[in-house]
């Protein structure tokens, strides 16, 4: 018998990459999946019922049983439909996967609204939008997974993904919140932060993979995919994790954000203060000028240094080249 025997899931953007590898495997595990995919390209555009089809005519080829869902996560009906099809088509709901997600890429200075709004309404609204509905249902039946994923553009950050980067950071935070939230109930709600090579790391520009490269934060995605398949980034091998924290074994992992990329797993340590400067009263701006650089930030690199020929109010002469 499988770990999720019994199990109704809800998994988000499961037409392709991450999802659809989070679908096979859940479905393999004995889950009935709703596989919920509009069908979009990488920026959003378009719609195509074909992805989520595929996948579920993958699963009930191999014994499994899903249904499709075309509905966008991006507004609060869609969430609510999404929820509603595992209702309608098996009765219940054990977990949920926010995986849907969009790239609009643009250094900040050339940013748009409607970009900004898009990725913003995809990732971070998103979660919410299939997290409401569910969590009503989890905190009535005193038991379900809600597993998110954020990224390390959010945790680090990538250059020319303010909107992704933005998102990515908030669903961190909404994923320990939740947790706290739902804890009580029996329902568990952690984050994987993924690194995986998919349509939406390969449709990162050169020119973007340049910047980054430039500034020393490839990240993940950053470095162009070498010729031949590379096993070790295939995004089925974000499933296994996913699908665990899915099980009852992970009844009491909460709260907690995992980076998986291959075959490695590692668990992300919440923010904390790592150095801490203190006096029995107010700091004064002279104290700060002097003591900040010598101690708080000492050996801290800057992670997007201005170029040495470049001339920069403050910074010595010495290092400006």
């Amino acid at each position: 018998m499988g770990a999720l025997e019994g199990k109704v899931a809800v998994v988000t953007g499961s037409g392709r990459g991450i999802g659809r590898g989070m679908a096979l495997l859940f479905a393999q595990e004995g889950a009935k999946v709703v596989v919920n995919d509009p069908g979009v390209n990488t920026d959003g555009s378009g719609h195509d019922n074909g992805p989520a089809d595929q996948v579920v005519a993958e699963i009930k080829a191999a014994g499994g049983e899903a249904v499709a869902s075309y509905d966008s996560v991006a507004t609060v009906d869609g969430g609510e439909r999404i929820i509603q099809t595992a209702l309608d088509a098996f009765g219940q709901l054990d977990v949920l996967v926010n995986n849907a997600g969009i790239l609009r890429d643009r250094m900040i200075f050339n940013m748009g609204e409607e970009e900004w709004d898009a990725v913003i309404a995809v990732h971070l609204k998103g979660h919410f939008n299939c997290t409401k509905p569910a969590s009503i249902i989890f905190r009535q039946q005193r038991h379900g997974r809600i597993i998110n994923f954020s990224s390390g553009s959010g945790i680090i950050g990538n250059a020319g993904q303010a909107n992704y980067g933005a998102a990515k950071s908030g669903i961190a935070g909404f994923t320990r919140v939740v947790a706290k939230d739902l804890g009580r109930y029996g329902v568990t709600c952690n984050a994987i932060a993924p690194g995986a090579a998919t349509r939406m790391t390969q449709s990162v520009t050169d020119q973007a993979r340049e910047l980054r490269q430039r500034a020393g934060i490839a990240g993940a995605g950053g470095a162009p995919r070498p010729a031949g398949p590379p096993p070790l980034r295939d995004p089925e091998y974000i499933a296994p994790m996913a699908a665990y924290l899915a099980s009852d074994d992970a009844w009491n992992v909460n709260g907690q954000i995992f980076h998986v990329a291959g075959g490695t797993v590692g668990l992300a340590w919440h923010p904390t203060p790592m150095r801490t400067i203190w006096k029995p009263a107010m700091w004064t701006l002279d104290e700060l000028c002097e003591i900040v650089p010598s101690q708080l930030m000492a050996g801290i690199p800057n992670p997007a240094p201005p170029p040495p020929d470049l001339e920069v109010p403050g910074r010595p002469a010495a290092t400006a080249g």
